[in-house]
């Protein structure tokens, strides 16, 4: 049945809607609980769903056009370098961004010839890559805490002095200060402020 020459209805919704599923159960595997469950940030959460949802049919409707491979990585491409003018988007967000968008990709191009297995473990690849790396390095980062305070003597803070300034500063804070960088110095305050970094 047709409507001015349009199909009211196709087999490919059945195909389009299993996609659809698939590429929506690991945008969130990837949104949920891989950067949302590290980072703690809401306000990119709507964002990479809705870019996610809206390549995935955008891809899906143009494969009706039978892309060849250099019109379909041009796209990819596009949408790679996307980035948000008013509000500067961080590396991590906008590694995020990409990952969401080659998922969306791969789900919404592969064709005949990629059973849902392979499919679904590219997802899974994906994801558990990101899961693991982001776990990674959210757990190194949390192990240091930077802190800065001001020291009232400016005895210590030439070079040869820092060594000696390190060891007073760790008996008067009590812990171990893997790194520390001398700021803004006040002379006539006799003050000095020192960035340190330190095991939690």
């Amino acid at each position: 049945m047709e409507l001015f020459g349009i199909p009211v209805f196709d087999d490919d919704f059945y195909k389009m809607s299993v996609r659809f599923l698939i590429n929506f159960i690991f945008l969130t595997a990837v949104i949920r609980y891989s950067y949302f469950r590290f980072s703690q940030k809401t306000e990119y959460l709507f964002t990479f769903y809705l870019v996610g949802t809206v390549v995935f049919f955008l891809c899906f409707t143009l494969k009706k056009y039978e892309l060849d491979l250099g019109l379909a990585l041009g796209l990819f491409a596009i949408f790679g370098i996307l980035r948000y003018r008013t509000d500067p988007i961080k590396v991590k967000e906008m590694t995020y961004l990409f990952v969401v968008i080659g998922i969306s990709i791969i789900n919404a191009l592969s064709n005949k010839k990629m059973s849902y297995i392979e499919i679904i473990s590219a997802n899974t690849a994906v994801f558990l890559l990101a899961y693991y790396l982001d776990r990674n390095w959210s757990k190194n980062k949390s192990q240091t805490v930077s802190k800065d305070i001001v020291i009232h003597s400016l005895e210590h803070i030439r070079p040869e002095q820092h060594e000696h300034l390190k060891q007073e500063l760790e008996e008067k804070l009590g812990f171990e200060i893997l790194k520390f960088d001398i700021g803004q110095i006040d002379f006539q305050k006799q003050t000095a402020k020192i960035k340190i970094r330190y095991k939690k």
